[in-house]
């Protein structure tokens, strides 16, 4: 049977949960708000939303945040009786959208930066062939697929509404931070104020870009033994630990019932945690 006081702290975790919940939804409705009244372009956070989920909106997510937010840890504690559970379900559900959300926007990213040297070449045979730059513009965004052809089509609707080409090219760059579309941004905007082969450069580019992937892609396959090694020494002692549980669990029972046991436990997820983080660290390389 359930004690009152762990009914207690279930109920004050639910409590908190739906505060932390709904005091987030609020910050988000009053900065849409905000921003709406802004003048310029419209919220990056939802367009960059609905490009990636177009059958999704922002709102729907929220409310299947808050329903899962109470349903699932709920559901974890009434099958399997655990409190420790059901918590770390709770914390899971609310890191979990913006660890998401990231993890989409970081994959856009790397499409982005995958199409951009075919687009620079576009770009350059348009200008050759004499076409202006936003006539070979319309054309990239026409022949190639989202998510490039989308920031080139908003780079074309914001130069269409008023704004300069320069602040146009600000802002998708503010858009698409990332290191390839910044060298393009800056040889363009240094080009258009100096002068110069336009076309010549963007050649140039293009291929700068596809030996940078190059040697990033030689990069990755000589340092994934390296993080497939940090993913298997992480969760070895993790399985070891559950297979021990499974076999003796008598002899196990300390290591969860004990103030002794959960100091072991809590110095072993410290680390293995910053034993994961230092691989990863070793084994990312900034090109």
């Amino acid at each position: 049977m359930t004690s009152p006081g762990l009914l207690e702290i279930l109920f004050t975790a639910a409590v908190f949960s739906l505060t932390v919940t709904l005091t987030y939804s609020g910050l988000l409705a009053a900065r849409n708000i905000r921003n709406s009244h802004r003048p310029g372009p419209e919220n990056q956070t939802a367009l960059r939303w609905a490009e990636i989920f177009p059958d999704i909106s922002p709102q729907q997510l929220l409310r299947l945040n808050i329903l899962a937010v109470f349903l699932g840890p709920a559901l974890v504690y009434a099958v399997f009786d655990s409190l420790a559970g059901a918590a770390a379900l709770v914390a899971v559900m609310l890191l979990a959208p913006r660890y998401i959300y990231n993890h989409f926007i970081r994959r856009r990213m790397s499409l982005f930066d995958q199409q951009l040297p075919d687009a620079m070449m576009m770009l350059s045979g348009g200008i050759r062939s004499g076409a202006s730059l936003s006539m070979a513009i319309e054309s990239v965004v026409a022949e190639q697929y989202p998510p490039l052809s989308q920031e080139f089509n908003m780079l074309l609707r914001e130069i269409k509404l008023g704004s300069s080409f320069d602040n146009a090219l600000v802002a998708m760059l503010r858009r698409m931070p990332t290191q390839d579309l910044n060298l393009v941004v800056s040889a363009i905007r240094i080009s258009r104020e100096v002068g110069g082969d336009l076309g010549e450069i963007l050649d140039t580019l293009a291929d700068t870009l596809r030996r940078k992937k190059a040697m990033e892609g030689k990069i990755e396959s000589l340092t994934a033994q390296g993080k497939l090694q940090g993913i298997v020494m992480t969760g070895l002692p993790v399985l070891l630990m559950l297979a021990l549980f499974e076999l003796e669990p008598q002899a196990m029972a300390p290591l969860f019932n004990t103030k002794i046991g959960y100091m072991a436990l809590s110095l072993i997820v410290t680390m293995l945690g910053l034993g994961y983080f230092f691989i990863n660290k070793i084994t990312a390389i900034d090109v």
